[in-house]
């Protein structure tokens, strides 16, 4: 089978450019498959990232609402990170529903006093898709400061104040699911050992 370089025809501009986004996009996978065992290192580097863009920003004093709009997308990756896969307020009511229409009860995903079954925790945002979106975002925020029309005046101290309302209640409301279903978003410490007595 001959192929259209082979057969003297030029490909056409799409095919190149086809061919260009395809190898750039498989160039960028190995890059990602490189760094994805590498953990400490890459959030160092995001943290790295983020300070450069703080100081840019306090710096230049100007961009806070791109600054304040990337501190809320943060947050919002960071609620995500701790929240079960499956809500366990969203499934009991579902089995109430359940129950109430006469049907069998479905089991809940995690552990309870019913079923001393082990269920490992399962993030709704996984811990590679939160580093890649909020490093992504990063980069994205610092581009956005390179340009004048990002930079609309606001009062900053009343976002930074928003911000933080906004942070301790969330994460009040976080913690308290968190003590009403009890479960640990974390694993540090927590170490099987099999065999050992």
């Amino acid at each position: 089978m001959m192929s259209s370089t082979d057969s003297g025809v030029e490909p056409s501009p799409v095919q190149n450019i086809s061919a260009a986004y395809t190898r750039i996009t498989r160039q960028y996978q190995q890059i990602l498959d490189r760094w994805t065992p590498h953990i400490m290192y890459r959030w160092l580097g995001t943290a790295g990232l983020l300070s450069i863009f703080f100081l840019r920003i306090v710096l230049s004093q100007g961009w806070f609402i791109v600054c304040y709009a990337h501190a809320i997308y943060l947050l919002n990756l960071l609620l995500a990170f701790l929240q079960p896969k499956f809500d366990p307020s969203l499934q009991e009511d579902l089995l109430a529903d359940e129950i109430e229409e006469g049907g069998t009860p479905v089991a809940s995903p995690l552990p309870s006093a019913r079923d001393d079954e082990f269920r490992p925790f399962v993030r709704r945002l996984p811990e590679w898709q939160f580093w890649l979106s909020a490093t992504r975002a990063t980069l994205i925020a610092f581009g956005c400061t390179l340009f004048e029309m990002f930079d609309v005046p606001v009062y900053w101290p009343i976002l930074v104040v928003y911000f933080f309302v906004l942070f301790a209640l969330t994460m009040r409301r976080q913690i308290q699911h968190m003590i009403k279903y009890k479960y640990v978003p974390f694993d540090i410490g927590r170490k099987a050992r099999y065999g050992s007595r």
